[in-house]
């Protein structure tokens, strides 16, 4: 389901050390904060369907741009650390000594390695969609095509897109065309030129180069250490999802049948639209756990 209908909010601003951070919020009560992705376009903006169904259940829900996103101040950065350092950095300016985490797309790595470094912050985590919390099917095929989406990526950074590029980026990641309004499209369109895109392409030029040097990787895989959480975990991926998520979700519940999983049908990527209702209907009782 998808009906819930986006709200406007009121843009507000916070300094993190130095970084003009904007957020949009609503209600009070525990602090529901609303990590968004990294693809271009990408801001709080995301979450207009969900802030207002959730604060009407008694929460404080907070969703902000990351550094380089949306209309807080640039940054090329991009990183993992950069961004859980803006999380709790917005954490300490608005005074939140402890939040539900809601990470979508690649946020949610941020938000499980929040709830493993410091989880007497974290009550609760949601992730959304993300593929890097799911494992590689046999062959690595999972990985493989991680990697076409990444040079998608790269080819999308070559040149500024076009109103009509942001439509159609839109359609690939939403089953839901219908909601893909001329004022969705706009406001989506406005979050991906100009600095936006600057700072997008700044750091796809970053993480290619990092590849080249063969930096990065190493370790546990980060799905491997769900388990390690001490607060509530729940998971939703929408079943039409890109690079084989529901073959890959079904391989995280083999191998780790303890976690909360649910799977949504007629969704792909852009949960918080795609899956506005579902996203609520799971989350509220979660949260209020």
């Amino acid at each position: 389901m998808a009906t819930t209908v986006a709200t406007e909010f009121e843009d507000k601003f916070a300094d993190v050390d130095g970084t003009s951070i904007r957020y949009i919020e609503d209600g009070s009560g525990p602090a529901v904060l609303l990590f968004h992705g990294a693809s271009l376009g990408s801001s709080a903006d995301v979450y207009r369907r969900n802030i207002g169904p959730l604060a009407a259940e008694g929460f404080r829900v907070i969703a902000f741009d990351f550094p380089g996103y949306g209309l807080s101040d640039y940054s090329d950065d991009g990183s993992v650390p950069e961004k859980k350092k803006a999380a709790i950095g917005l954490m300490d300016a608005l005074g939140l000594d402890k939040a539900a985490l809601v990470g979508h797309s690649q946020a949610g790595n941020v938000a499980v390695q929040l709830g493993l470094e410091q989880p007497d912050r974290v009550s609760h985590i949601i992730i959304l969609g993300c593929g890097s919390l799911l494992p590689p099917l046999e062959g690595g095929a999972g990985k493989r095509e991680d990697a076409v989406l990444q040079r998608m990526d790269e080819r999308m950074s070559q040149t500024e897109p076009t109103i009509e590029d942001t439509r159609k980026l839109l359609e690939a990641t939403l089953f839901h065309h219908e909601l893909i309004t001329d004022e969705e499209l706009a406001l989506r369109h406005s979050r991906s030129v100009g600095r936006n895109f600057e700072g997008f392409v700044a750091r796809n030029n970053a993480r290619a180069a990092a590849q080249k040097g063969g930096k990065g990787g190493g370790g546990t895989p980060l799905w491997q250490r769900m388990t390690e959480l001490t607060m509530p975990l729940l998971l939703m991926y929408g079943r039409e999802d890109r690079a084989r998520a529901a073959e890959r979700f079904a391989l995280l519940q083999e191998k780790e049948p303890s976690l909360n999983m649910h799977l949504v049908l007629g969704c792909k990527h852009l949960m918080p639209w795609d899956a506005a209702e579902d996203f609520q209907k799971l989350a509220v009782p979660f949260l209020k756990e």
